[in-house]
């Protein structure tokens, strides 16, 4: 076989395997020599050579095959000209094989940097940017740019349906698109720990720490599932460290901050918080809007006759306020069995059709939940809350739970009074307005009335 029929061979092993895979195994690799069926090859360690063996060869070998090559097996030399150690298996007449590798990864276990598919929906151009979530994305931006690293790590965090995955995937597709060099590795934290169980099984830990620690962008989701598990901690640590040694890009994300996390060790969380730690917010009206009109043009082209009538998607924005999952699932059924049915979306068919996501989408704050929030927000009792105190340190924050509770609640007003003491409705109308005017102009209540609805919703 020529060097010429090699190199269109590796194009074809390119579209195979992909670029990442291609880049870090295949590209290294010279070919030497063809001799009685076996096809050389010279690796710059041994490490690749094994790894190649185990889980390269069968497609290579069906390459050269179909190429019009007899290969019947593969050998590998490192830089000392020493091959990669053959099997003391007879080779059968007509089978193709390859050299067993000694302390290669075992098949179907660490075989592949790209342990977690990529979801092809979540890209940066399908996300939604709102106030709650314009921080995390604009430095998710920046690390998909794949430029010099300016902070490391980038630690996204917040509660279910937020869109932390969606931000972590859409990093990857841009790192992969336009710095197909780089090799980035996505997993979860579970995956994480499953590959250091199966190493520490089958004595592999040197394959294990190779692997890791030669990625250039290392991304872990949900990183709290680790929390508990000293050895897979210990190594995450190890790994994390290398890795920032070697200047490559970390990114995390979790339930949770860093410090929040219970039962992950203090030098973890230190490590974690050396970097961007990012918050995304619960959604606000807004934002859920946007995110529900975007999945309407994405829809339009599935479902070009139905239509969807004025207030729709307002009145879903307004109901389906905690999780964005639950809110474009919702959006999904409805486009579905308008579709079977051949109905225009209008309100009836809204309620008719989400009867038991509305249901369970209620809002079921309580008057309790909210004063206990407001005292804790504020520290101080909830006896100061309810009392009759009218020092301004308690006066406001009461005022704050009152207009929260009229926001939050189905409460009338009398009720809401009685629960404040016994007080009249006209005072807790009174408490009411007065925080809707210092929200336009004292921009500290502003925020604490946002913090404490974030925090109620969530």
């Amino acid at each position: 076989m020529t060097q010429e029929k090699w190199g269109l061979l590796r194009n074809k092993l390119l579209k195979a395997i992909g670029q990442n895979n291609f880049t870090t195994w295949i590209e290294p690799l010279e070919f030497q020599e063809l001799k009685d069926g076996v096809a050389v090859f010279s690796a710059p360690t041994n490490f690749m050579g094994n790894y190649v063996s185990q889980n390269f060869a069968d497609l290579i070998l069906y390459e050269l095959n179909t190429a019009g090559e007899t290969v019947q097996r593969l050998s590998f030399r490192t830089a000392a000209n020493s091959p990669v150690r053959p099997s003391d298996t007879t080779e059968k007449p007509d089978m193709l094989k390859a050299d067993p590798p000694v302390h290669a990864p075992a098949q179907g276990q660490m075989e592949s940097l790209q342990a977690a598919p990529l979801d092809a929906r979540f890209t940066f151009d399908s996300f939604v940017v709102g106030k709650p979530n314009e921080l995390a994305h604009a430095a998710a931006r920046r690390v998909s740019e794949g430029g010099p690293v300016t902070f490391n790590p980038l630690v996204l965090y917040g509660g279910v349906g937020l869109g932390k995955t969606h931000l972590m995937h859409a990093i990857a597709w841009e790192l992969k698109t336009k710095h197909p060099e780089l090799n980035v590795l996505y997993l979860s934290a579970e995956q994480f720990m499953y590959r250091f169980v199966q190493a520490l099984r089958e004595r592999r830990m040197m394959d294990f720490k190779h692997l890791f620690r030669s990625v250039d962008v290392l991304m872990v989701d949900d990183v709290q599932f680790i929390a508990g598990k000293d050895s897979t901690q210990e190594e995450f640590f190890h790994t994390f460290n290398a890795l920032v040694d070697q200047n490559k890009q970390i990114i995390i994300s979790a339930d949770r901050a860093p410090g929040e996390i219970k039962d992950l060790e203090d030098r973890v969380k230190s490590r974690l918080q050396c970097g961007l730690v990012v918050d995304l917010h619960p959604t606000d009206y807004e934002l859920r809007l946007g995110i529900l009109q975007n999945k309407v043009q994405q829809y339009s082209k599935t479902y070009p006759d139905l239509v969807i009538a004025d207030g729709v998607l307002e009145f879903l924005a307004h109901r389906i306020s905690t999780n964005v999952r639950v809110l474009e699932g919702a959006l999904t059924r409805l486009f579905a069995f308008a579709s079977l049915v051949g109905r225009e979306i209008d309100m009836e068919l809204t309620q008719d059709c989400l009867a038991d996501v509305l249901r369970a989408s209620e809002r079921k704050i309580t008057v309790e939940e909210i004063q206990r929030k407001v005292s804790e927000y504020y520290n101080i009792r909830i006896s100061d809350i309810v009392g009759p105190k009218r020092l301004r340190s308690y006066a406001r924050p009461r005022q704050v739970a009152m207009y929260l509770c009229k926001q939050l609640t189905s409460r009338s007003l009398p009720e809401i009074g009685r629960r404040f003491g016994g007080r009249d409705h006209t005072t807790v109308m009174h408490g009411v307005k007065r925080i809707e005017e210092l929200k336009l102009t004292d921009g500290q209540i502003a925020e604490d009335v946002e913090m404490l609805r974030r925090a109620l919703e969530a």
